[in-house]
């Protein structure tokens, strides 16, 4: 399967056909990565192809990646995750002659638009995350074995691992040259990892961060650059060595000898429609007068699993699993090539108790493994709607189901709106919290979104709390503070569509700041401030003439030219 259905490049001009990125692969179509597994370990080996670019115009040279690349990475983890329950450590490693991976292809960065550039980074970004979080939460345990020249996005790969292991090989080294390079700033993953995750020290960061070259051997482990070196002749032996140690602290993965049986992840089945996408448990239309995307989640229309045994038996269309799956699919499908719809309108469908009993089921048997994965998966999911750059509006309406783990869609919104009915109370839309609000799928802040909502004031949450199991009317949900407003049946289309309307009249950068600044008030960790730089730092380090202008530095790259820089300090 192409990850590109439209063969056209990133700069291409507006007026023509847009290009159709799909994030839906498998390993039979993978061109840049090899996947071997032995018993509790699994190297996944990059080997970039030099002419499988995503798009035309560029050469994927020295084990440099774009897009595509990351697209298979992001499939084989997630095979790893499921189809796989015997691994529990993976080895990222790389299969070029004396290189790991150089990072970012440069003249992809060159030639793209700087709204690729930015969609680009958030994804290779929340991948990188993704490995983090699998560790953090008792899943799969990475180990980068670095066998070469590791420099840019390629030592972030490696950041986002438990540790990394250096040959020592006398040239071999590790660095962020893109200050020095390319004018720009390694400020998403990279620098934030080497301070907050690896805690280099400031002074040591700085040179290594305005230096060509790097850092290699023994000075790469003083500096905590890496956790270890070793020779070319131990290197394979140190490499299982400390894959077999980090696998063992996985504490959700059954290993060899459990017996486990994989869950094959089957093509995720979408129907492509004019102006609309069609999956089992998710619906997409888009209004494109308005610029708006409705996003439909869909309960359970089947009795699902209560026991490890029906779960195991459901396989990929077990709900929470094939709903993750499917929802992530079109986050990523409306991110990438529907740029032009600003605003999300999160609705949903079904029967409450269908999704209230699934919430059950996760936390009554979230330490098997099996289940942890899929609440991982729900959780990164939920965490990709949050840092999307789009306005998000919930809809509690007629036939409504925000229940439980699919209330989280009113908690993740800008706002959310509840219509009343006090004349047909039986008719009228209900909201139901569970327990899987109250931190079984938090945000990248580590709060669940109800503690976001009520900046952790412990009384508010224990009013949340006090009322599970209740169906709550506009009303209630209203003086509860989980809804933002709540018009009756008179007002509510007026309402609704005014309040679409003034969004969609502002301006979207002035939206994004607003969004992302409101969204994660909470807590600071290392991604939210990945998350935080990506917005700040490197987009506006981007559209810099110092980067991209026609003597800048970015554009310049491998032209034999040298950039010419304002040296004006802004």
């Amino acid at each position: 399967m192409s990850a590109v259905s439209v063969a056209q490049h990133p700069s291409a001009a507006a007026n023509t056909p847009a290009p159709v990125v799909d994030y839906r692969t498998s390993p039979d179509h993978y061109r840049h990565w090899r996947l071997d597994i032995d018993g509790a370990i699994a190297t996944l080996t990059m080997s970039v192809a030099e002419d499988g670019g995503i798009r035309p115009g560029y050469k994927l040279k020295l084990n440099s990646y774009d897009l595509g690349v990351d697209i298979e990475l992001h499939d084989a983890i997630n095979r790893l995750r499921f189809e796989h329950p015997d691994v529990k450590a993976v080895v990222l490693t790389g299969g070029r002659e004396r290189i790991f991976c150089s990072g970012a292809n440069i003249f992809m960065l060159g030639l793209s638009s700087h709204a690729w550039k930015v969609n680009f980074c958030k994804f290779t970004n929340e991948t990188r995350n993704g490995l983090e979080d699998s560790s953090r939460n008792g899943s799969l345990k990475f180990l980068a074995a670095v066998n070469g020249a590791c420099a840019g996005g390629g030592y972030e790969v490696a950041l986002a691992c438990d540790e990394i292991l250096l040959v020592d090989d006398r040239s071999s080294a590790v660095s962020l040259p893109e200050v020095p390079l390319l004018g720009v700033l390694p400020g998403t993953g990279g620098l934030t990892r080497v301070t907050d995750k690896r805690q280099v020290r400031h002074d040591l960061a700085d040179i290594f961060c305005t230096s060509v070259e790097g850092v290699r051997g023994q000075r790469a482990v003083d500096w905590k650059l890496v956790d270890a070196i070793a020779k070319p002749a131990a290197f394979a032996q140190a490499v299982k060595t400390r894959a077999e140690a980090l696998g063992a602290k996985a504490v959700h993965r059954p290993g060899p000898g459990a017996n486990a049986k994989g869950v094959a992840l089957t093509p995720i089945e979408r129907r492509e429609e004019a102006g609309a996408l069609r999956y089992a448990t998710v619906e997409v239309t888009i209004d494109r007068a308005r610029r708006t995307a409705t996003i439909t989640a869909k309960a359970p229309n089947t009795a699902q699993p209560t026991d490890v045994a029906g779960i195991e038996a459901a396989s990929a269309n077990w709900w929470p699993l094939q709903f993750a799956r499917e929802l992530d699919d079109a986050i990523l499908h409306l991110r990438t090539n529907e740029p032009g719809i600003g605003t999300w309108v999160l609705q949903t469908r079904g029967g409450a108790a269908a999704v209230l009993a699934s919430d059950a089921t996760l936390v009554k048997h979230k330490s098997h493994w099996l289940v942890n994965e899929t609440i991982g998966l729900l959780r990164r999911t939920f965490a990709r709607l949050d840092v999307s750059s789009r306005t998000l509006f919930a809809l509690v309406d007629r036939e409504s189901c925000f229940a439980g783990s699919l209330a989280e869609f009113a908690f993740a919104a800008d706002r959310a709106y509840m219509l009343a009915l006090p004349d047909d109370p039986d008719a009228a839309p209900q909201l139901h919290l569970s327990e899987a609000n109250f931190g079984l799928v938090p945000m990248i802040t580590g709060q669940s979104r109800l503690e976001r909502r009520f900046y952790g004031n412990a009384g508010e949450i224990g009013k949340a709390r006090a009322i599970i199991g209740q169906p709550l009317d506009a009303d209630a949900a209203l003086a509860l503070g989980l809804v933002t407003a709540a018009p009756d049946d008179i007002d509510w289309e007026d309402e609704i569509r005014i309040a679409l309307e003034e969004r969609a009249a502002l301006s979207p950068d002035a939206l994004t700041g607003l969004e992302a600044n409101l969204r994660f008030n909470g807590p600071e960790n290392l991604f939210t401030r990945v998350f935080g730089r990506l917005s700040a730092w490197q987009n506006w380090i981007f559209i810099r003439p110092n980067a991209v202008g026609e003597k800048g530095a970015l554009k310049l790259y491998g032209k034999g030219a040298k950039a010419q820089f304002d040296l004006n300090r802004v």
